[in-house]
């Protein structure tokens, strides 16, 4: 299955509780059904709704499952031109996850 380009433009206009996205490692993840599970709360996630949390979902240290879990709600990636996280941004976020695993 080929993701669907989604630009920034188009990510901010989903920033509700009823109809929530956001962007982590350039990739565009509907959080809308996952809000009431979040454990941090409804709250921090609507704080990053219809923007880039990459920064603050990285700076967090969030567990394999939650990382997993981007993949689950993923909806689509930002046109390569709006692209802001580069190759070797999320390698090392790959490899961080790879020695989570092993350890």
């Amino acid at each position: 299955m080929s993701c669907r380009e989604i630009p920034r433009c188009e990510v901010s206009l989903h920033c509700t509780p009823d109809d929530a996205w956001m962007i982590i490692r350039n990739d565009v993840i509907d959080v809308t059904n996952f809000l009431e599970e979040h454990p941090g709360g409804v709250e921090i996630l609507l704080e990053y709704t219809g923007c880039d949390a990459t920064d603050v979902f990285e700076s967090v240290g969030h567990s394999i499952a939650a990382r997993m879990l981007v993949e689950k709600y993923k909806i689509g990636v930002l046109p390569e031109h709006e692209q802001t996280h580069t190759t070797q941004y999320i390698s090392e976020a790959k490899v961080s996850i790879s020695d989570q695993l092993i350890f």
